[in-house]
């Protein structure tokens, strides 16, 4: 395959896409509400105020309903800004598993080349759709698409990166960034799982808005319209059987990816990135409120000990970097070790059972129905179930049959 992709003396994909092929037309009419913000063109700056930011309709609807093999289309998404289609792209690689997911839930699965980052996307929520999956083996072969030399190996019709994390994580320059988009294929996407990177003083997008936005790369607005019903409904669903506010525990989330952790780094829920999607979604109490305590980031490097936490005392500690433990495998081995700490077992979390899994920091349509669905049982056991039960709170049938087209 890699051969393929790289024999230079026939017509690229690219090529063959510019001068071939249909474009997807008529759109479906569709939701047009959200509970993850951006419908009205406002959004949150990087200093926390809301700002109109008027390409919003242009990040999405820069089309025709009925285009033709002629007629280009445009895609806005910061920080690339607006890049121009011939054709839908077909072969595509994305950075973390959120821009993964999202193309796979509008029906791309087969167009994926390669990942970003391989340890930090969980497919393992396919195996609950019937009809939807990736192709392991590609993934494996490229698991960490991260240099200009597999970017020309891959040979993709876009990729899925937010070029700004490529030049203070892995070193590019502008110049390379443009290279790459100039010779192999644009680029689309936003660093969008937290807010805390001074680097990143450009739009952030919810994760629907994001999500949106690929739906327009991929010209399935349509696909994409009917996912956002289904995910409302289910968070609207979720939401009117949710205790009220003054009920609900307080929670720590926090990342310590070891079995015997000892130190603790801390996340805001009120910090507005996709990864704590579910937690807002969930109005629960964020046991840092109030505090000084600053989050994760590139530049903050600072952990709790356990003293530090018991100060805190939360109802509820969540530790991601956990995620390939089942919720047993994660009882036996990390809250088991915390049980038995000199310190760690007084906490009340500790006491009370009510350690889990923190979820994914990169996380997309499907993985936050499923991470979702955990968290209201974790955050909410007496309405929802056990974590550790087998009740779904979602019809999987009906999220496969969006992804597959059959809707």
């Amino acid at each position: 395959m890699a051969t393929e992709r790289n024999d230079r003396t026939a017509p690229t994909r690219r090529q063959c896409l510019r001068y071939g092929g249909t474009v997807a037309g008529g759109l479906l009419a569709g939701c047009t509400g959200r509970s993850d913000g951006g419908s009205d063109g406002t959004t949150t700056a990087a200093d926390g105020s809301a700002v109109t930011d008027a390409s919003t309709d242009a990040s999405t609807t820069t089309t025709t309903e009925s285009a033709t093999v002629d007629e280009s289309y445009s895609v806005t998404m910061e920080p690339a800004g607006e890049v121009t289609f011939d054709s839908v792209p077909e072969q595509w690689v994305a950075y973390c598993g959120a821009f993964a997911d999202m193309a796979v839930a509008l029906g791309q699965a087969d167009g994926l080349a390669g990942i970003g980052g391989r340890d930090r996307y969980y497919t393992d929520v396919y195996d609950e759709l019937p009809g939807v999956d990736v192709d392991e083996e590609q993934l494996a072969q490229y698991p960490e698409v991260r240099t200009k030399e597999e970017f020309y190996e891959l040979d993709c019709d876009v990729h899925l990166y937010d070029t700004q994390m490529l030049v203070n994580w892995f070193d590019w320059s502008r110049d390379d960034v443009d290279e790459i988009a100039e010779n192999v294929a644009p680029f689309v996407g936003n660093l969008i799982f937290r807010r805390s990177d001074e680097w990143h003083d450009y739009r952030y997008y919810s994760l629907y808005e994001a999500f949106e936005t690929v739906a327009t790369v991929f010209q399935e607005r349509d696909r994409y319209r009917a996912f956002e019903a289904l995910h409302e409904e289910f968070v609207a669903e979720i939401q009117s059987e949710m205790p009220p506010a003054g009920e609900r525990p307080d929670v720590f989330l926090t990342f310590e990816g070891t079995d015997e952790p000892s130190t603790f780094s801390p996340y805001r829920l009120d910090d507005a990135g996709t990864s704590k999607k579910q937690w807002r979604d969930l109005g629960v109490k964020d046991a840092l409120a109030g505090t000084d305590i600053d989050q994760l980031s590139t530049t903050n490097r600072g952990e709790l000990d356990y003293e530090n936490l018991l100060e805190i005392d939360p109802d509820v500690l969540l530790v991601r970097g956990h995620e390939r433990k089942s919720p047993q495998e994660f009882r036996d081995v990390v809250l088991d070790y915390m049980r038995n700490h000199p310190v760690g077992s007084e906490l009340t979390a500790v006491r009370n059972d009510r350690v889990y899994r923190g979820g994914y920091l990169h996380q997309g349509p499907i993985h936050n129905l499923f991470l979702t669905e955990r968290a209201a049982k974790q955050i909410y056991p007496d309405v929802f179930g056990e974590v550790t039960g087998d009740a779904e709170l979602f019809d999987r049938q009906a999220v496969a049959d969006v992804v597959t087209g059959n809707y």
